[in-house]
């Protein structure tokens, strides 16, 4: 493979990553206006995400054994053609009941897609390209998650919430077409899906997040996820194919990077669930006025993310991934510290510098050490465990805080609170960061 190109596969892996990621963000600063429109209160608005996460997560390391045996290219046009065809249906919702729904079934075309797009980089690219490749691939996860914020403002100030999710109707038709001319179409390796573990991970996901977030008998989710759970884990210790091999967690590098992927999204997504929220609540800005005040984080972490790859040639993947992990908790805790009531400036948007830049250095490296020596066999699998952590720390965290703070009445009380809880997950995270560089061996 030529060192200094890339090709069409990855502007087509990173596009298409970058569309779930951004339509998932696009709902963050549309909150307020989908509520509105909808009738939806806190907890309902709150499935809107959860909907989506759930599939996602839940369904994600099936997608990407599904990619291991059948063949990356067919079960990445299949993912395609779901979450497209999901899109169109969210953007004509007439209801919570079918918004709820019709985000689920995003969810279940994003894990198909997901688990295989990385799968598909590592396919296509060795050594050094696959590195940076990969570098490119965990910016895209920052950058789509905090373009979200801001397309979703303008798109809810100048035209409707529901165009944000049209728009992906013809950027899906667009993907499908160059996957078709330029993907290669290579063979799967054969066997069956682990259609046990897949059904135990699924009713565990979602019912350890309804047991937290949900409505009427939680406790009884609650009890069947510790057992689906439980028995997801004994499945797949005795599984042929397992969807998540156990082998990936013998490496304490691969082990504590999912438990730090885990804390920092489940703060990081919260951050940009209720920063938006709390712009327009407690300060009275349009949603126009909150994407650009969201630029002090997306700015900051597009420049971070920008110069990583380089970054890459003068330090390890470890050293960044700390420092990233550090800097992002100095800005949650930051923010915590002076409150909403600080004002724009040191509530929100210093903060929002410090976390831009941190955010940008942690999620390429949180990739690398989720994959790092992997066997090509169980890459899809591996990918899958990537974003099952990923999409289910979002979740999980947002749950946590809607959960702990649905009791407050006033947006400043909920935020300030909130704000202590998303600094209580990045310290987690930031602890399993410290136990991947701590002297000892890692594999």
């Amino acid at each position: 493979m030529q060192k200094q190109k890339f090709g069409p596969v990855l502007p087509i892996i990173l596009i298409s990553y970058f569309m779930i990621l951004l339509d998932n963000s696009i709902v963050f600063t549309s909150t307020v206006k989908i509520a509105q429109d909808l009738q939806m209160d806190a907890q309902a608005l709150a499935w809107v995400t959860n909907a989506y996460a759930l599939t996602f997560g839940g369904l994600l390391m099936l997608g990407g054994k599904a990619g291991d045996i059948l063949g990356r290219r067919r079960v990445f046009t299949l993912g395609l053609v779901i979450f497209t065809l999901g899109s169109l249906l969210v953007g004509l919702a007439q209801n919570g009941a079918m918004i709820i729904a019709m985000r689920a079934l995003q969810g279940v075309g994003s894990a198909i897609l997901a688990p295989t797009t990385l799968a598909l980089l590592m396919d296509s690219y060795q050594g050094n390209m696959r590195t940076k490749a990969i570098a490119y691939y965990g910016a895209t996860a920052g950058i789509g998650a905090s373009f979200g914020l801001v397309v979703g403002g303008f798109i809810a100030s100048f035209l409707t919430w529901r165009d944000g999710f049209l728009l992906n109707v013809p950027v899906g038709i667009m993907l499908l077409v160059l996957t078709i001319i330029f993907v290669p179409a290579r063979p799967g390796q054969g066997g069956r899906l682990d259609w046990p573990g897949a059904i135990t991970s699924v009713v565990g996901f979602a019912g350890l997040i309804y047991s937290i977030n949900g409505t009427v008998l939680r406790g009884v989710a609650g009890i069947i996820a510790a057992f689906a759970l439980i028995a997801f884990v004994l499945v797949e210790a005795h599984q042929q194919s397992p969807l998540m091999p156990l082998q990936l967690f013998k490496s304490r590098e691969r082990s504590s990077a999912y438990v730090a992927r885990f804390f920092y999204l489940g703060a990081m997504i919260s951050y940009f669930f209720l920063v938006p929220q709390a712009m327009q609540n407690v300060y009275g800005y349009t949603p126009l006025m909150a994407a650009v005040g969201f630029l002090a984080e997306t700015i900051p972490q597009f420049l971070s993310a920008t110069i990583l790859a380089r970054l890459n040639d003068r330090f390890t993947n470890n050293q960044l991934l700390t420092a990233g992990v550090l800097i992002t908790f100095v800005g949650v805790i930051m923010g915590a510290i002076v409150g909403i009531n600080g004002g724009y400036f040191w509530a929100l948007a210093v903060p929002m510098v410090i976390i831009g830049i941190g955010q940008g250095l942690s999620l390429s490296p949180l990739t690398v050490a989720g994959v790092a020596h992997t066997d090509v066999l169980i890459a899809g699998s591996a990918s899958g465990v990537v974003n099952t952590v990923h999409q289910i720390g979002s979740s999980f965290g947002l749950s946590v805080i809607v959960a702990l703070t649905a009791n407050f009445s006033s947006p400043v009380a909920v935020y300030n609170h909130s704000a202590w809880l998303m600094a209580g997950f990045m310290l987690l995270a930031l602890l399993a960061t410290l136990n991947i560089v701590r002297p000892g061996k890692r594999a």
